[in-house]
């Protein structure tokens, strides 16, 4: 049996934890290593496994980024679509367990299941009704000045007003994906309620980039939940380095058809310098019909071809199926002198 203090023991141990006489042991901490080396310096952590870390911080900030165009190109779609300036930014990109994300939402609101084609399994969008609301008396024809937010799901004409603005989002997350790669989003099901809705098991590790939408006086959120099963094929592509290569290439490919192909039907005009002298004003105010100018051009030098007043080919006077035509020849270079 163990043994059992007296009432003096008692006292003296009452006085001694008043007067601060006993001292609490602390926790030991103990480092376990095959290596004998000093564990005094050595930064201790703590580590949840209920949250790992399958996204590196270098992922991270590609999606960061990434979701930062987006968020630009979504702002000015819908700007342009509701007549009024509307102002997205990207407010946080963090990844947590589906759970976490599940309980964070109210309820109701709009919880859309998106599915991207090329990628394995589905994404969520979920826009609150703290702008939702005012986005649909905007597309109503009001000015959502008092305007009441109700706690009830969406209607079917609500969800057919609201689809137009979820359509232009996946529109600009479709342009800013395609850095990485070509995808085709579209929406499978709208629920009100996220917690009936389960993509991935509770503790599966999710990407979740919150969005904040400002319209005139109201302010609202929107959360892109990426689970990772969804996007770890294309993991290895959003590392930093490889995201901006990828970018630049494609940019840069994109804008040069874009522009050959706009001004491929411009005119232009074009007209030949058989020859050129200087003349007084005196002279040629003395001239008459009949005098003729003479050049130090020989006739059987080149012609100077001009494109916009511009000195670009040496060609060759001729005559092409009766009439005038210049032979082209070659491009000027830097050391000729026309």
């Amino acid at each position: 049996m163990a043994d059992v203090l007296d009432q003096s023991e008692v006292d003296a141990l009452l006085a001694a934890v008043v007067s601060e006489g006993v001292e609490e042991e602390g926790p030991s901490a103990q480092i376990f290593s095959r290596r004998g080396r000093d564990t005094e310096d050595i930064e201790v952590r703590p580590y949840d496994f209920k949250r790992p870390e399958r996204v590196s911080k270098d992922q991270m900030r590609a999606l960061l980024t990434l979701h930062e165009g987006f968020a630009r190109n979504f702002g000015v779609a819908l700007s342009g679509f509701l007549r009024t300036i509307v102002e997205v930014k990207v407010a946080a990109c963090e990844q947590m367990t589906y759970g976490e994300f599940i309980n964070s939402l109210p309820n109701p609101t709009s919880f859309n299941l998106i599915e991207a084609d090329g990628l394995e399994g589905q994404i969520c969008l979920e826009i609150s009704p703290l702008i939702i609301y005012p986005i649909i008396d905007r597309l109503l024809g009001g000015t959502s000045q008092d305007l009441f937010i109700p706690q009830r799901p969406m209607t079917a004409i609500e969800t057919r007003l609201i689809s137009n603005v979820t359509n232009r989002g996946l529109a600009s997350l479709a342009e800013a994906w395609e850095s990485v790669k070509k995808l085709s989003f579209s929406i499978m099901a709208t629920e009100s309620n996220p917690q009936l809705v389960q993509i991935v098991p509770p503790n599966e590790v999710v990407v979740v980039v919150g969005l904040e939408l400002k319209l005139a006086n109201r302010a609202g959120t929107m959360n892109l939940c990426i689970p990772y099963n969804v996007i770890e094929p294309v993991v290895e592509k959003l590392s930093a380095q490889n995201w901006f290569a990828v970018a630049k290439s494609h940019v840069s490919e994109e804008s040069r058809n874009r522009v050959e192909g706009t001004i491929s039907g411009a005119t232009l005009d074009l007209h030949g310098i058989l020859a050129g002298t200087r003349l007084t004003v005196r002279d040629l105010a003395s001239l008459s019909v009949g005098d003729l100018i003479t050049t130090e051009k020989l006739a059987t030098k080149p012609v100077v071809l001009c494109v916009e007043g511009e000195h670009k080919f040496l060609g060759q006077l001729g005559q092409h199926r009766g009439k005038r035509a210049i032979r082209v020849l070659r491009p000027i270079d830097t050391h000729d002198r026309v």
